[in-house]
């Protein structure tokens, strides 16, 4: 079929006739399904289940060095377990400090501290009159949740297929010092899927910060959640390339295990500049008499090393590669043409990110949770949950079944349609 756009009125009309009807079946078949987060599914739960078996009341819960794992002690975590999650993020465990289930709570914390306790000895972010961070758009909607939590301001900063607008970032960045902060997530960015370019990587690295406690915020996220053997994204190492551009200071790290292992039962970290690993301890020593060690301890016994890890994850990616490929076989047979939405093929993480026509997502996302289907809301993937297009967004392939998805995506698609000639009819 032709692009909607060259349809003519009477076309259109007929057209919208046609998929009204369609859309009328899909909502008398009573779907409940929910593809709003990310999920793993009980399937990628289950290869985890062994891991309960690892520690018992037998076992000896002992790590390498003799520390007894049931007792206080060990601050910044298990050795073994630091070993583990630097493998993931290609780091020195030496910086890297272990905490709890989620990433998302060191990245709350750290921006907390900077907050209340400044960086590094400087002036605490709540003293300034102005605090701005930048976030590359459409973007990770817990991120944004955080810095306007604390009433920092948020500015858009475009995504292009290599990452983040540069320019604009270093624009930004290098001439004002009320900008602190950029999130990041350098590997299959949620949502779309798009992976930093080294020259992407290096220019962060090699930014001049007119604010000396500014701060990459570098969500490793998906660093091991490839989809394919063959087709694996990689990226150069931010914390090394800091280094080496003179800003051994200037990056936060955090990966997790959390749609690795369990997702509300996993190990995470932070991994950075030794100066920032002893401004964060000073904290941690009021905050905290440390993490869960046994379940540090569970972990490592379980998956041992960082092949372990990559082991595990392509058993995952044999779960998640076929829901990927349903939903992006059904864009593109679909929609393909249409010129009505356009979307990134990722090579992994956990989402699809679709861009409907200007004005259009909220209508589509609306349609579909009225047929049965909920997804993330438009908007959420920006600041502000504001969309200035209203055009993005985010698809969870994970959760649902094979079979549930396949309708899912069906219905998707067919609301796209609905939606768009409408939206056309309106300029006829």
């Amino acid at each position: 079929m032709k692009p909607y756009r060259e349809l003519t009125k009477e076309e259109l009309v007929q057209l919208k006739t046609e998929l009204e009807t369609k859309y009328k079946e899909a909502q008398a078949k009573g779907l409940h399904l929910d593809m709003s987060r990310g999920k793993p599914s009980a399937d990628q739960l289950d290869l985890s289940m062994p891991m309960l078996d690892v520690l018992n009341s037998q076992s000896d819960l002992k790590d390498a060095t003799g520390l007894d794992c049931r007792n206080y002690g060990v601050l910044d975590g298990l050795k073994e377990a630091k070993e583990l999650l630097a493998g993931m993020t290609g780091v020195s465990a030496d910086n890297v400090i272990v905490y709890g289930n989620a990433s998302l709570n060191i990245m709350y914390d750290t921006v907390a501290r900077a907050m209340m306790h400044g960086i590094l000895g400087h002036t605490p972010w709540c003293k300034l009159d102005k605090v701005k961070f930048l976030c590359p758009v459409p973007g990770y909607d817990r991120h944004f949740a955080i810095t306007e939590s604390f009433g920092i301001e948020m500015i858009n900063i475009p995504m292009t297929v290599t990452g983040p607008d540069m320019d604009r970032v270093e624009e930004l960045v290098n001439n004002d010092p009320a900008v602190k902060g950029i999130w990041c997530v350098p590997k299959y960015s949620n949502p779309q899927g798009i992976t930093y370019s080294d020259e992407t990587v290096r220019r962060f690295a090699n930014l001049k910060p007119a604010a000396e406690d500014f701060r990459i915020f570098w969500d490793n996220a998906y660093c091991v959640h490839h989809l394919y053997d063959d087709r694996q994204d990689e990226i150069p190492e931010i914390l090394s390339e800091c280094a080496k551009a003179g800003n051994p200071d200037m990056v936060f790290e955090f990966c997790s295990t959390s749609k690795i292992s369990f997702p509300g039962s996993g190990i995470s970290c932070i991994a950075t500049s030794e100066n920032n690993i002893k401004d964060i301890k000073k904290q941690m020593t009021i905050q905290t008499i440390g993490h869960d060690k046994l379940n540090q301890l569970r972990h490592v016994r379980f998956f041992k090393d960082i092949d372990g890890i990559k082991a595990h994850m392509r058993k995952h990616a044999v779960i998640l590669r076929p829901k990927f490929e349903a939903v992006l076989d059904t864009l593109d047979r679909e929609l393909g043409g249409l010129e009505i939405g356009t979307w990134v093929r990722p090579n992994g993480g956990y989402f699809i990110s679709f861009e409907a026509m200007e004005g259009c997502a909220k209508a589509i996302v609306a349609k579909c949770k009225e047929a049965g289907v909920v997804m993330t809301g438009a908007g959420a993937t920006y600041p502000y949950h504001n969309d200035p297009k209203d055009s993005n967004i985010r698809i969870a392939p994970s959760f649902p079944t094979t079979e549930d998805l396949a309708a899912a995506a069906d219905l998707f698609v067919l609301c796209v349609k609905l939606v768009s000639v409408e939206k056309l009819l309106e300029t006829k």
